[in-house]
């Protein structure tokens, strides 16, 4: 096929050691095909037999928030459907969008990027500072999109396991030692599937220690779920750190696809080269009415955060006093040890009307639960001790 890539991406491609022939993967995972082919197949697919009505199901299968928007937000999103035949109604409404998040996370405006969600930056990422030589390395489990992209491109992978013994951290330690010369470290915290956080001074570590031409990815997905500092503040310092975000969790707008990056200019300009700024230019008009007003919520953000903690603190005591495993999380989401076999315990839960998550290779025996509203864990836990006599 006839490559979209400029003359200039090609030539940075090649001196990177990627080949002409990985031009046509990369153009076509930039416009996001490869990336979600993949993932519903091996992924999405694997929460649901096809074809499942989920009309009467409690959803605790894929990490989405148990309600909508901030009802403000979403008024100004619904608000804005009617001046959706213009790109931009107000000619500034991503400048506002922008502004918003630097005011917010106390970033200059250059820092920030805004996306349609987050998986684009994720993959573009792994394009620019991975190659056929400099590999990604991530936590095992984690979440999986990079996996894909790195497969899809042939760049090297190494995946560390999380262990009991570091309370299932991401070991950053372990990470520079899988491949010292990587080109992007990538740490999911709070981690998908686990909850767990990598301690902020650990993605310090690893930013100074890393090799040079390298980025440490943070995936900041559930941050807001967590009271934990973020790693904007090392973008802040102007690190070799690409944080990314996504509104589709504590802002319930997976649906509406918008996103976040926060770095310094030189790595955003470094992952535009490719295709320009059209990814990130035009962006749904009511998920940016919808956006903004979410991020500055502060009080609505504390009390859903709240909220989410005393549904899952009644799961964690009931899982406690059944004397399940499960590992404690920071997260809306936490991942159970069956003790044996996962996957028939998902079809007993869905037999129960109850749709819980995924389990990935490395650990077969545990399933991923989203935590929901107070009434969505109590029936999920009425579910589980029907299923687990």
């Amino acid at each position: 096929m006839t490559s979209p890539l400029s003359s200039a991406a090609r030539s940075d491609l090649l001196a990177r050691g990627y080949s002409r022939r990985s031009f046509g993967r990369i153009a076509t995972l930039l416009a996001a095909g490869a990336t979600v082919h993949a993932l519903t197949k091996s992924a999405h697919a694997a929460i649901l037999p096809s074809g499942i009505n989920f009309e009467g199901m409690t959803r605790l299968g894929s990490n989405e928030c148990w309600t909508g928007p901030f009802p403000e937000a979403a008024q100004a999103g619904a608000s804005s459907v009617f001046q959706s035949n213009r790109y931009d109604p107000t000619g500034h409404m991503r400048d506002d969008l922008i502004k918003a998040a630097s005011d917010v996370e106390g970033l200059p405006e250059s820092h920030v990027m805004t996306w349609c969600g987050s998986s684009d930056p994720l993959a573009r990422a792994i394009v620019t500072f991975c190659s056929p030589t400099r590999g990604l390395v991530t936590a095992d489990p984690s979440y999986e999109a990079g996996w894909v992209a790195a497969d899809w491109l042939k760049i090297p992978l190494a995946r560390v396991p999380l262990s009991a013994k570091g309370s299932y951290r991401t070991d950053v330690r372990a990470m520079l030692a899988a491949d010292p010369n990587a080109g992007v470290y990538y740490i999911c915290s709070p981690n998908n599937p686990t909850g767990t956080l990598t301690p902020l001074r650990d993605i310090a570590w690893l930013v100074e220690h890393k090799p040079k031409g390298s980025v440490v990815l943070v995936d900041e997905a559930y941050i807001h779920f967590s009271e934990a500092p973020s790693a904007v503040e090392l973008v802040a310092k102007n690190k070799d750190v690409v944080v990314l975000r996504t509104f589709s969790k504590m802002f319930a707008m997976a649906g509406m696809r918008l996103g976040l990056t926060f770095a310094r200019p030189d790595l955003h300009e470094a992952m535009m080269r490719y295709d320009g700024k059209s990814a990130t230019a035009m962006l749904p008009v009511p998920a940016m009415a919808c956006g903004t007003m979410s991020l500055t919520m502060k009080s609505a953000i504390a009390a859903r955060r709240q909220e989410m903690i005393a549904a899952r603190n009644m799961t964690f005591q009931h899982l406690r006093k059944r004397g399940i495993h499960f590992i404690p999380s920071d997260a809306n989401m936490f991942v159970i040890d069956w003790k044996k076999p996962a996957e028939p315990i998902k079809d007993a839960f869905l037999q129960q009307k109850v749709v819980i998550g995924r389990s990935w290779p490395v650990w077969p025996n545990a399933s991923r639960i989203t935590v929901g509203s107070m009434d969505e864990m109590k029936i999920f836990c009425t579910a589980l001790d029907r299923i687990i006599a």
